[in-house]
């Protein structure tokens, strides 16, 4: 019965948060046919503001849990949004591998995560370009396809915004390589930053 009323509450809740995003924000949403509809996906983007996650979540097309650090728990708004669309809450600066067990049997029993992999808001520039491998071994070690995402714009209220998803990212000949080399990691996130980038680049 919770089940049931969680999920009238999403829908009622992604509703709303759509069309503030499509009224407040002009934001336009861009190669959502590249989602698939079935299968284990793995959505990463680029993380500018506190409306990324939301954002993403509603305009996809397909459930998901995201990845958000527990601070967020704090506020009333995110932790009552966290509670709905069942957030992982992330314990960041510890040794605590809590939500990473938990996103990668959600992703192992064939549903969908979503994480920033700057690992911050402006990461890209918080540190020197480069992001964190751990959606690399999430993608890795699930088999997971990534989905890229770029978001656009100045999120400003009345600009013009976008959110982009890219085409589905299959790294399953790198998982079969990465017991041993160790640079696997490495390599699969540089591809997925180069993605996330690219499409964060697009003129809209």
């Amino acid at each position: 019965m919770k089940e049931f009323f969680k999920k009238i509450g999403r829908v009622i809740v992604s509703f709303l948060i759509l069309t503030y995003c499509r009224i407040v924000y002009r934001v336009k949403i861009i190669g959502k046919e590249n989602i698939p509809q079935e299968g284990t996906l793995l959505f990463c983007g680029n993380h500018r503001t506190y409306l990324d996650p939301p954002l993403i979540i509603v305009t996809a097309g397909r459930y998901m849990r995201f990845l958000a650090k527990e601070e967020l728990r704090k506020n009333p708004l995110f932790a009552f949004l966290g509670f709905l669309y069942d957030g992982i809450y992330v314990k960041r600066d510890s040794k605590d591998i809590t939500s990473l067990k938990t996103a990668l049997k959600t992703l192992k029993d064939g549903k969908c995560v979503g994480l920033f992999p700057e690992g911050t808001r402006n990461g890209l520039e918080k540190n020197d370009g480069k992001i964190k491998n751990g959606a690399a071994y999430m993608a890795l070690k699930t088999n997971a396809k990534v989905i890229p995402i770029g978001i656009v714009g100045p999120a400003k209220p009345f600009t013009k915004n976008a959110i982009i998803y890219g085409k589905p990212l299959d790294f399953s000949e790198y998982a079969a390589r990465m017991k041993e080399d160790k640079g696997v990691e490495d390599q699969v996130s540089e591809i997925i930053k180069e993605e996330i980038v690219k499409l964060a680049n697009t003129e809209i």
